[in-house]
């Protein structure tokens, strides 16, 4: 699984144009959460790129870039929790979950709709 670093703010802009041709997905993680630590190792575990297609996986390390949390939370009129998941298809989120709701199977399902 070849993770794209959320880091800038301005990415926000970057990721809604990119959601036009292909879905994203954001991956909000904490590193000092245990169950944060759980779900991203299943994720990884499970991802396989043959059947994730142009899924854009984005990371976001939200205890270095907490700003950047809120700001998803603005801009795509979500709650904040953590761990959590976004899939943003032509600017909106289309799903999102979060803690043990994060599933492979279901991502990939709405990754493909």
């Amino acid at each position: 699984m070849n993770w794209n670093s959320l880091n800038q703010a301005a990415q926000l802009d970057i990721i809604k144009e990119e959601s036009k041709t292909q879905p994203v997905l954001i991956y909000k993680h904490s590193t000092s959460c245990s169950i944060s630590r759980a779900t991203l190792d299943r994720l990884e575990r499970n991802w396989k790129d043959a059947e994730t297609g142009s899924l854009k996986p984005y990371f976001l390390d939200l205890l270095s870039y907490r700003g950047i949390s809120n700001e998803i939370a603005n801009t795509f009129n979500i709650e904040h929790e953590s761990p959590q998941v976004l899939i943003i298809k032509n600017g909106e989120v289309i799903y999102h979950t979060s803690h043990f709701g994060i599933d492979y199977k279901s991502l990939l399902a709405f990754a493909k709709n």
